[in-house]
């Protein structure tokens, strides 16, 4: 669709060929541009009772369904549209589209690209993320650590078990530090009440142990993460942890303390905008004067515009957030009118 619009796309592939980046830019190259940026990967929908058929175009009761038609495909074709409308006007700063892949297992596609922007001879002078915030202005969200825990125990005959060290209770009390440090932050950790919740959290999303239940686990496997606010730390918050679960597992066979071998799988920073940036002050201009400014939970590629590439960044995008990862995921067309009505006047403000 772009070709056809005499805009030119710059591919970046991944190291196997298989999911590739793409940088759109349309009007003068020589001067810094604003980017739309997004993602165009999805979550999975095994296990969820979808009626829609999630991955089809479903228009109904002026609701278009389908697997990330919320998170974040509306944006995604409103952004294209808006590239192509401005490819037949003369501006005199670029209107730039970036789309990302695996965005949503921590980032991973987007950081190829910006490898390559890092050495452009021009980079973009400020970054929209359009992921789902109802057109209100998002200035900032957490950051994200991501982990696996690695307990380990011996394996025994059940009816001996207290003999042995089950591999699931050291996880046990590893989950039970996890809550307690999660209890601790909530009662008397930093606060940002500019969030839905408004301390950093930790979340347990998988566990894997044993094989069968005659047979005391020698292995068990679980994966967390930490979503930090700007003031707080990851590497922090992971040594409450493991204080909490070192308490919760002094009783553990013989009185010897059993701890899991914990390895980072992923993280990312956290996005902390100015509300006087350039980004937050081009939406303003562009959206109805009762906008809210406010931040959000979930993550974005756009802490990693803002920190690698020092370029203002700010998040705005049609859908709601609560609908996204869900059976019969949608986003109402009022909202894609609305996205449309606001690049609209994003690509007259370039001319």
């Amino acid at each position: 669709m772009l070709g056809a619009a005499g805009i030119s796309s710059t591919i970046v592939w991944n190291g196997a060929g298989s999911c590739a980046n793409l940088f759109a830019s349309t009007g003068p190259a020589d001067v810094p541009g604003v980017m739309l940026s997004g993602h165009t990967d999805v979550v999975h929908v095994e296990g969820q009772p979808w009626i829609m058929p999630p991955f089809e175009a479903t228009l109904r009761d002026g609701r278009l369904y389908g697997r990330g038609a919320a998170d974040m495909k509306g944006f995604v074709a409103c952004a294209v549209i808006a590239m192509i409308d401005a490819s037949a006007r003369t501006l005199k700063k670029p209107l730039q589209l970036a789309l990302s892949y695996d965005e949503e297992i921590g980032r991973v596609g987007v950081r190829r690209l910006i490898g390559v922007l890092e050495v452009a001879p021009v980079r973009p002078e400020l970054c929209i993320v359009g992921e789902p915030t109802m057109m209100q202005i998002a200035t900032g969200h957490k950051g994200k650590a991501a982990y696996r825990a690695i307990c380990c125990g011996q394996e025994g005959h059940p009816a001996l078990a207290p003999k042995y060290l089950n591999a699931i209770h050291v996880a046990a009390d590893w989950i039970a530090g996890i809550r307690a440090a999660q209890q601790h932050r909530a009662e008397s950790g930093a606060r940002d009440d500019s969030y839905d919740v408004p301390y950093s959290t930790i979340h347990v999303g998988t566990i894997r142990g044993g094989k069968v239940l005659n047979i005391v686990p020698n292995e068990c496997t679980l994966d967390f993460e930490i979503r930090t606010l700007a003031s707080d730390d990851a590497a922090s918050i992971l040594g409450d942890i493991r204080s909490h679960a070192s308490i919760a597992s002094a009783m553990t066979l013989h009185g010897k303390v059993h701890l899991p071998a914990v390895e980072e799988v992923n993280a990312y920073p956290g996005l902390d905008t100015h509300v006087a940036s350039d980004a937050v002050k081009l939406l303003g201009t562009l959206l109805p004067p009762d906008t809210q400014k406010r931040k959000v939970a979930f993550g974005t590629e756009g802490d990693l515009f803002s920190m690698r590439l020092s370029v203002p960044t700010a998040v705005c995008g049609r859908g709601d957030i609560t609908i996204a990862h869900k059976p019969d995921e949608y986003v109402a067309l009022t909202q894609l009118d609305a996205c449309d009505s606001f690049v609209a006047p994003l690509t007259r403000c370039l001319q």
